[in-house]
């Protein structure tokens, strides 16, 4: 039986933790929750009522704001939170855990300040006192959906082949099922990409605009993420799978996305600090944007409909200026 404890009570760090529960393994699973107020009321209730309502958290799952008890003889331990904070959460975590305990990033971002993966933070605390052992976890996967049972199927990407090996068979359920792959950069930077596609979308579907303007977007936002990832040394084909192709498709679509849901209300003409002061859970997309274009800038890269994501966000451009901003674009090939 392994000891799994998980960073982050928030929706996917929630749905993570039902997930597990009902894998083929059996295992431990503590969770961390920030805010003890919360973290009480799983204990009591089995419900996060903040962060992923409806959904029955199994007695087997402890809840605590106290990291030390969470991390106690923990085997896996997966970082499910905002990527702003994993750098902090990680430096408070690092003192409690074994050198042999296995790292599992499940956060789409990048960190803001760095323009960092968030694998590469991670190893960056952990090897200042041993070796780590890292991998991802991403792919199309809602976390509501995930925790009430629908087939999902992930990504796990390590160079660790061991690892993957290892966490795909303690991590799989019935409806639950992972794919490895050891292509890290490209399924971290696909992760984080596509929030800011799914940005554009929200504003497209805002403004009224249909399906041959999302399925534009959607097909040229999949080649500007290709672009820079093999540009920094990840594979197209990653892009192609699920990690990239397959999250990109749900999150521009599915109305549980946080990051669409960002582009739609600013489709409709909403402020930005509006939309956010009403939002429970972190948008990952309206912070990535910057640390992408500052990625391409190195590398000479072109992502247009980045620049004009972040344009609408941080600079005051309205969504409607934007979309012309790209199709009046120089023509080229495909």
């Amino acid at each position: 039986m392994s000891r799994i404890a998980i960073l982050g009570g928030g929706s996917w760090g929630t749905g993570l933790s039902v997930v597990l529960a009902h894998s083929r393994r059996k295992h431990e699973i503590r969770m961390w929750v920030r805010e003890p107020s919360i973290a009480q009321s799983i204990q009591e209730k089995r419900q996060n009522d903040v962060y992923l309502p409806g959904i029955q958290i199994p007695a087997c799952i402890l809840a605590s704001n106290d990291v030390g008890e969470v991390l106690r003889d923990a085997q896996i331990v997966i970082g499910a939170v905002p990527s702003e904070h994993t750098r902090a959460v990680f430096l408070q975590a690092v003192p409690h855990l074994s050198p042999e305990a296995a790292a599992v990033s499940a956060t789409k971002g990048l960190e803001p300040a760095t323009h960092l993966r968030m694998s590469e933070v991670i190893e960056q605390v952990f090897s200042l006192h041993f070796i780590p052992r890292i991998a991802v976890l991403s792919g199309p996967s809602f976390a509501l959906e995930a925790a009430r049972g629908d087939p999902t199927a992930v990504v796990l990407a390590s160079q660790d082949r061991a690892l993957t090996a290892f966490l795909q068979e303690e991590f799989a359920g019935p409806t639950f099922r992972l794919y490895t792959n050891d292509d890290v950069l490209g399924v971290e930077l696909a992760g984080a990409m596509k929030n800011v596609m799914a940005i554009a979308a929200g504003a497209c579907q805002g403004l009224g605009l249909g399906a041959n303007s999302l399925a534009a977007l959607i097909t040229r936002g999949l080649a500007e993420m290709t672009r820079l990832t093999v540009a920094l040394g990840g594979k197209p084909e990653t892009i192609g799978g699920l990690a990239g192709l397959g999250d990109l498709v749900l999150t521009c679509h599915g109305s549980l996305s946080r990051n669409r849901h960002v582009g739609f209300e600013l489709g409709r003409g909403r402020s930005l600090p509006e939309i956010l002061g009403e939002m429970k859970m972190v948008a990952e997309g309206v912070g990535t944007s910057e640390a992408l274009l500052a990625l391409a800038r190195e590398r000479s890269i072109e992502l247009p409909i980045t620049e004009q994501v972040y344009s609408i966000l941080h600079l005051g451009n309205s969504p409607r200026d934007a979309i012309r901003a790209i199709m009046e674009r120089p023509l080229r090939r495909e």
